[in-house]
C-alpha cells in the first residue's frame, strides 16, 4: 500500500473513531463500472435519502470507472486457475481517498455501500470466481472501516449478456453471484435492472432508467439503514 493512501486510511480511521454533537450521519459508498458511472446521484438517489434521513444528515460519495474489473477493487482478487490477471486495488484506493475527502469531521451513524459492476468479469470469464471477489471486497471494505455493520447495496447486471452472441459467456453466473452475496447476509439487499435499458436492452441503461436504478438503490439503502437503526 502506497504512502499516500495509508495516510488516507490512516485519517479515516482517526475520522471514525472521533465523535461530533450532533452524530447520527448516513455515508453512502457508490461505486462500480460504467453502469454506475452513468448514474448522477443528485438526480435521485441523493434527494431520496436526503429526504429520508433529512439535508444535512447524508454524506454521498461515488467513485466510478468504465469497463473495470472487479480485481481492481478487490485486492486480493485470484483467478481461478494460475497467477494471471493480478489483483491491483487502484479503484478501491481512489473510492477510499474520495470518501475521506468528503466526510471530514464527521463520524457516519452508518455506512452503506453501493455497488454496480460486473460487466467486465461476466466478459472475461471470471464469473466462477465472482460471488467469492464480491464477498471478498465488502470483506476489505468492512475491515479497512473498521465497521463490522457495514450495509452493502447489490444492482445485479440486467439481462443484457443472456442474449444470444453477445460475447459474456459468464453473464448468468455473475447474476446470480450478485443476489447469492446479497441474500446470504442481513446486511445486504439487491436491486433488479432488468428494465432500467431502454427499449433497444443496451448494455447501458437509457436516461430513465438511470432515475430509476438511483431511486431502487436509494430505497434498498433506506431499508437497510432503518433495520441498523432498530
Amino acid at each position: 500500500m502506497n504512502q499516500l493512501i495509508l495516510r488516507s486510511l490512516l485519517l479515516s480511521s482517526a475520522i471514525f473513531s472521533s465523535s461530533i454533537a450532533d452524530a447520527k450521519v448516513h455515508l453512502f459508498l457508490l461505486s462500480g463500472q460504467s453502469n454506475m458511472g452513468g448514474l448522477n446521484p443528485d438526480s435521485s438517489f441523493t434527494p431520496t435519502v436526503k429526504k429520508a434521513f433529512s439535508e444535512d444528515k447524508c454524506i454521498v460519495v461515488k467513485s466510478a470507472q468504465g469497463g473495470q474489473p472487479i480485481r481492481r477493487w478487490y485486492k486480493q482478487w485470484k483467478p481461478e486457475k494460475g497467477d494471471s490477471p493480478s489483483a491491483s486495488g487502484d479503484l478501491y484506493d481512489k473510492l477510499i481517498k474520495a470518501m475521506t475527502n468528503a466526510v471530514g469531521d464527521h463520524k457516519p451513524d452508518t455506512i452503506t455501500f453501493v455497488w454496480m459492476q460486473g460487466e467486465r468479469d461476466a466478459k472475461e470469464k471470471h464469473g466462477s470466481v465472482y460471488a467469492k471477489s464480491l464477498q471478498g471486497l465488502i470483506d476489505q471494505l468492512s475491515k479497512d472501516l473498521g465497521r463490522k455493520d457495514l450495509n452493502f447495496v447489490i444492482g445485479r447486471l440486467s439481462d443484457f449478456g443472456n442474449q444470444p452472441n453477445r460475447g459474456y459467456a459468464d453473464w448468468e453466473t455473475v447474476r446470480k453471484a450478485q443476489v447469492q452475496v446479497a441474500e446470504d447476509s442481513p446486511l445486504g439487499a439487491w436491486v433488479d435492472t432488468d428494465d432500467l435499458n431502454g427499449k433497444n436492452d443496451g448494455l447501458h441503461y437509457d436516461k430513465p432508467g438511470y432515475l430509476e436504478l438511483g431511486r431502487r438503490f436509494a430505497e434498498a439503502s433506506i431499508k437497510l439503514v432503518n433495520q441498523s437503526n432498530k
